[in-house]
């Protein structure tokens, strides 16, 4: 091998696609090749600790000298506004809710720096475009120029009896070639074999001077290990990245040095492309690691945009509900905060898959309180008319009736649902308030007819007593009269206190069950008994309640007419003669006489309640 090899281009094309790799990383703009990089960049600086005020005017300082700033700096500024940007809305949502807002409600302040920064990126974009386009066209010129060079080359090796006299000539071509910068990379491999070619080939046919040959080949030979000396310590450079960018402008140094000894050519060449593998290898490495990383960073992302997508918000019914899958979708954005790039081609997707699926949540959570408070202003409206009733009621002294009112007012309140946390406490308390006046007032009022109650429970009492005096050896008929004077009195006592009355009402129809199964009393008159009891449990329910349940013994009394009816018409179809039919008789004879007595004792009933609403009249 010769040192007219390709010295510029690592093994495998990838290896010299920084830029675009770095592209990848931060933002969508293609780059060329670093051996043939479009624009002079210089360093970036830290902006950890920049204002957005100076990160903005830094960007439009370099928006006056794009060439010469590294695209590593303006991603780097653009990371860190919107970095301050983030945190500024986020300070801002956090003290809207600490204010009583709620995250839904918050509509973040127009940022007139954010437009600016805007405006001032776009701008930089298109003069790095425009640059990029011209350096294209230099290239091509560049490439004809330097395709000019070495015909004029080629003429000169053509001229061997002239070599002498065109050193000086050849000399002017080399400087013109070193001048002449970046051509496009398609044509660099070819172009640069070209041009050495004939370098070497001139070099061969000169003749010069033996002392100023081999001057001229000692000196190239010192600038090729110093150039192998600094490609080695590269290979122990921390930057990956820097060191492949030191790399390539070696190789150009290396190409643009001139041939040392034949002798020399493949040993200094195989220790420069040694030292260049092993750095290109290093490169390679690193973004095979950062390529993995991006597509763990992408899954990770879309994770989380299909954790946010599949949310049933047909489950997302009541605030609650709400409030915590709002938590999950911070947690999740926040999560995302801490995953770094994906792919350059999927980088800019996922963002916008993630953002699209939050937005979708909260535009419908904010669509499902506006509905929540809209329906609570409602159910106020339905609370202040019940209020409005309690109050007109409250001053009311007609108690039965309007504490029935006022219980269904209660019932009716705890049907209709919640209202806005800043009314709930006020509608509520005047409500109540409007309702415990009026029972105060009737508490006061009644007052004395509990004293009656305690009296008649006391009489209750007595009664219960008495019954169970009555002896087993007592006459039947003696026996069954004390029972039923007994029951008369009791059903002549009034009303007791109501926490009392179930417990001394079975006291009593214990007492009597017994008294009647000891005695054998009919079971009409057992029942009329009990029916007589329950009077007064009727009584309470309305004014009316007597009313109905004499329609409803009256229209049992002619449902049993009629069927009692039917039964005595069939009775002329039987004939005795039938051992069948003399069964058939014998059943519905007693069912007549079943019906019969159940006629009486219904009879019997609505006398009974006749007598009590007389009483009422």
């Amino acid at each position: 091998m010769t040192d007219t090899h390709d010295t510029n281009l690592p093994d495998k094309p990838v290896e010299l696609e920084e830029d675009k790799r770095t592209a990848e990383v931060s933002e969508p703009a293609a780059t060329e090749t670093p051996a043939e990089g479009n624009l002079t960049e210089k360093p970036a600086e830290p902006v950890q600790k920049l204002t957005k005020e100076e990160i903005l005017h830094k960007l439009k300082e370099i928006m006056a000298d794009v060439e010469n700033v590294a695209k590593s700096e303006i991603d780097g500024l653009k990371q860190a506004f919107y970095k301050l940007h983030n945190s500024e809305q986020e300070a801002a949502r956090k003290q809207f809710v600490e204010n009583g807002g709620t995250i839904e409600e918050f509509v973040p302040q127009a940022d007139a720096l954010e437009d600016e920064f805007k405006n001032t990126m776009s701008v930089i974009k298109e003069k790095r475009s425009a640059l990029n386009a011209e350096q294209e066209k230099q290239k091509e010129l560049n490439l004809q120029i330097k395709l000019s060079i070495i015909e004029e080359l080629k003429e000169l090796v053509e001229s061997p009896e002239d070599a002498n006299k065109n050193y000086t000539e050849f000399k002017k071509l080399q400087q013109q070639w070193n001048e002449v910068t970046f051509v496009p990379q398609a044509k660099v491999n070819e172009l640069w074999k070209n041009y050495q070619l004939y370098v070497e080939k001139f070099y061969d046919l000169l003749k010069l001077n033996s002392e100023f040959r081999e001057y001229d080949f000692k000196k190239n030979l010192e600038i090729k290990n110093h150039l192998c000396e600094a490609a080695e310590k590269l290979a122990t450079e921390p930057d990956v990245v820097s060191a492949f960018h030191q790399l390539q402008k070696l190789h150009q140094e290396f190409r643009d040095t001139g041939p040392v000894a034949k002798e020399l050519r493949e040993e200094i060449w195989t220790r420069f492309k040694t030292a260049s593998t092993a750095v290109n290898r290093r490169h390679q490495q690193h973004f095979e690691a950062l390529k993995e990383s991006e597509q763990h960073n992408l899954d990770q992302k879309t994770v989380i945009c299909e954790i946010i997508e599949a949310i049933d918000y047909g489950e997302l019914a009541n605030f609650t509900a709400w409030e915590n899958k709002t938590q999950e979708i911070i947690a999740l954005q926040n999560k995302w905060k801490t995953i770094g790039f994906a792919p350059q081609k999927m980088n800019v997707k996922i963002f916008e898959r993630f953002r699209k699926a939050c937005d979708d949540f909260f535009q419908k959570k904010g669509e499902f309180f506006k509905a929540l408070k809209e329906g609570m202003n409602e159910n106020l409206e339905k609370k202040r008319a019940l209020c409005e009733k309690a109050e007109a009621l409250k001053d009311s002294t007609d108690w039965k009736e309007t504490a029935e009112a006022l219980s269904k007012l209660q019932k009716e309140w705890k049907t209709v649902g919640p209202v806005a946390k800043k009314h709930s406490d006020a509608v509520w308390k005047r409500f109540i308030s409007a309702c415990d006046y009026f029972f105060e007032q009737k508490n006061k009022a009644t007052s004395s007819q509990r004293s009656v109650e305690q009296e008649n429970l006391e009489k209750k009492k007595a009664i219960i007593e008495k019954l169970a005096a009555i002896d087993e050896a007592m006459e039947v008929e003696e026996a069954t009269q004390s029972v039923r004077e007994l029951m008369k009195e009791w059903n002549g006592i009034g009303h007791v206190p109501f926490k009392e009355k179930d417990k001394v009402y079975k006291q009593y129809h214990s007492r009597i069950d017994k008294l009647f199964e000891r005695f054998n009393i009919s079971a009409s008159n057992k029942k009329l008994s009990n029916f007589k009891s329950s009077i007064s449990s009727i009584q309470e329910g309305s004014p009316q309640a007597l009313y109905r349940e004499r329609e409803k013994l009256a229209r049992a009394y002619d449902n049993m007419k009629n069927e009692l009816q039917t039964y005595e018409n069939n009775l002329g179809f039987l004939t005795a003669a039938s051992k069948k039919g003399n069964s058939l008789l014998t059943e519905i004879n007693r069912k007549v006489e079943k019906l019969k007595a159940d006629i009486e004792l219904v009879k019997e009933k609505i006398k009974v309640v006749d007598e009590n609403i007389k009483s009422q009249e």
